[in-house]
């Protein structure tokens, strides 16, 4: 249990000790500093329950809070609201407990499964922007929620098995017909063809080929046939689909490397088709499916509906199976191989249709247990200062390499220090540029859409991950410097700025909270630049290595050694590296 939530449970004991009962407590950070550090509401909510004045319960739990040492300056103000502030000597206590394990002011949750999908790349297309909110958000949630107990499984979820790759696979056939994927009488190993194929000439055939599925209908029908080709496993035209997704994968795997995201599992839309015979037998054994024009449907419109929600498009009037089924047959794999409590979608906002007539149709079958949680989390785009999704320069779609390297210009002008070779500048500005790509992107609320201004984040001032990162390496040096001392516990306070500082770690279970129940990282970055900017404030009003009172000393560096760690704790969770220096 965390300090505040053990700080709630006494405050909840002291209100039963003055003769009421509170399921919850409502503990509020005050607003008026005059007043106190933390206001009590529970007098205005027992008032319905006791039919008292409130002001005479506020007056009964104050008479119990001012048995307790650690609350002083405890007010009542207007009809029965109570305030307080943390004595010095708990204020220390609360550093020193957090000084000797961190985790004890982690509030931990019930055990539970999570499956997370948060990928959605496109084999044979290149990650673009549109990624990279997924990919940011995604990894922060998984580690957040093994921070605080799930068991949570990250899932790429590639998106490999469709039209797409039916049409690249026929592109490659027309450059080269000759290919041993192509003839019927191949009897060799299709391993040990070298494929004139590189990621690259993917990322360009795929828009060739879709430019011409579009202008050529004949085009498009050879593409029908080679998709159900590769969905039927044939000979050559699987194989060659096979040798597409492992060249593409292997690029797929480094960009998101590059950025800090790391999936436990690499399935693809294809690994679940094993399962759709399985799942086409329990539609068709539940009378789930309706025919419609040649197609296979499944309607999921319910009577309370504001707005018309289509049906779900199970099998294609061609007899290919849809994508909206693919995402069918990997809830019932999901359901098979890990029996998760709970699933998350972290998708673009504008896919919520597509997931609500998912969940739908996947509860109309009963593909998970009923008590399964099925999560949208929906995020909003990443716009230029046109207000539009962020694009090049000549109005094309960036790329996730081409954004990283633009960023990455910006923060390499930020390190200027000559003690540093080359080489070292290059690689820390490449960690920096990471870091301010995702402070960025996690500093809105996820589902608000937000400009993104390279110069502004590559900054080393305000809310941006440079300064993140170079406040925390001050940090880390202070504490190296300091490395020969002895410092195990606070002592004394000298300012007002350390009591901030405690009652800022105080928060920190507060603080993971919001993040792990709103599915955002904006109350963490909030939190990350508040407790750092703090510190600074703290570090300009102190000169620590040199002050000559010990005890002093001692209590501002293990103050230092807590903010140091909350700081690198909460970068990781974000996928934040801290660089040895800048």
């Amino acid at each position: 249990m965390s300090l505040f939530s053990e700080l709630k449970k006494d405050l909840k004991n002291i209100v039963k000790n003055a003769g009421y009962d509170e399921e919850t407590i409502a503990l509020e950070t005050s607003n008026r500093k005059d007043l106190g550090e933390y206001q009590l509401n529970d007098a205005m909510q027992l008032v319905r329950k006791y039919h008292t004045n409130p002001r005479e319960i506020a007056t009964n739990i104050v008479k119990e809070l001012e048995k307790d040492e650690r609350f002083t300056n405890i007010n009542i103000a207007g009809p029965g609201f109570i305030n307080f502030t943390l004595s010095d000597d708990y204020k220390k206590q609360i550093v020193n407990e957090v000084n000797k394990d961190i985790f004890s002011n982690i509030d931990k949750r019930e055990k539970k499964t999570i499956i997370l999908d948060y990928g959605g790349a496109n084999v044979a297309k290149a990650l673009h922007v549109g990624h990279l909110r997924s990919a940011n958000l995604g990894e922060a949630l998984k580690r957040l929620g093994k921070l605080i107990g799930y068991n949570v499984i990250g899932d790429a979820h590639l998106g490999d098995y469709g039209r797409p790759l039916g049409l690249v696979v026929l592109e490659i056939k027309k450059m080269y017909p000759n290919l041993a994927y192509f003839d019927e009488n191949y009897t060799g190993d299709y391993q040990e063809i070298e494929l004139p194929i590189s990621n690259k000439d993917l990322e360009r055939i795929y828009p060739l080929a879709s430019t011409k599925s579009k202008e050529d209908e004949e085009y498009l029908e050879e593409a029908r046939e080679v998709t159900r080709k590769i969905q039927s496993h044939e000979r050559g035209y699987y194989d060659l689909w096979k040798k597409v997704v492992e060249i593409s994968k292997k690029d797929i795997k480094n960009v998101y490397n590059s950025l800090n995201v790391d999936f436990d599992l690499w399935y693809g839309e294809s690994d679940a088709m094993e399962y759709f015979p399985e799942l086409e037998k329990i539609y068709r054994e539940k009378n789930i499916l309706v025919e419609s024009n040649g197609a296979e449907i499944v309607e999921v419109s319910e009577e309370t509906d504001k707005a018309e929600i289509p049906p779900l498009l199970f099998i294609k009037s061609n007899g290919t199976i849809s994508y909206e089924t693919t995402d069918l047959a990997t809830l019932l794999q999901r359901r098979k191989e890990y029996d998760p409590d709970e699933v998350w979608y972290v998708v673009d906002g504008r896919q919520e249709l597509h997931f609500e007539q998912v969940f739908r149709a996947t509860r109309k079958a009963e593909l998970v247990r009923p008590d399964t949680k099925l999560e949208f989390i929906g995020f909003g785009t990443m716009n230029g200062q046109d207000g539009k999704p962020f694009k090049t320069r000549d109005g094309g779609v960036m790329t996730l390499k081409s954004l990283i390297d633009l960023i990455h210009n910006e923060t390499r002008k930020k390190i200027t220090n000559e003690s540093i070779s080359e080489d070292e500048k290059e690689k820390i500005s490449e960690t920096v540029a990471i870091a301010a790509l995702k402070y960025a992107d996690f500093l809105p609320f996820r589902a608000t859409d937000y400009v993104f201004e390279p110069e502004k984040f590559a900054d080393l001032e305000g809310k941006t991950g440079p300064y993140l990162l170079y406040s925390t390496i001050r940090m880390k040096s202070l504490l190296n410097k300091a490395s020969g001392l002895k410092y195990e516990k606070v002592h004394k306070f000298k300012g007002k700025t350390e009591g901030e500082l405690a009652l800022t770690i105080l928060n920190l279970p507060n603080i993971i909270e919001k993040a792990i129940d709103t599915k955002s990282m904006n109350e963490i970055t909030e939190y990350l630049y508040n407790i750092t900017s703090l510190y600074n404030k703290f570090y300009s009003e102190n000169k620590v290595l040199t002050e000559e009172d010990t005890e002093l000393k001692e209590s501002w560096l293990v103050l230092t050694k807590v903010v140091y760690n909350i700081n690198t704790l909460l970068l990781n969770t974000l996928g934040i590296e801290v660089p040895e220096k800048m």
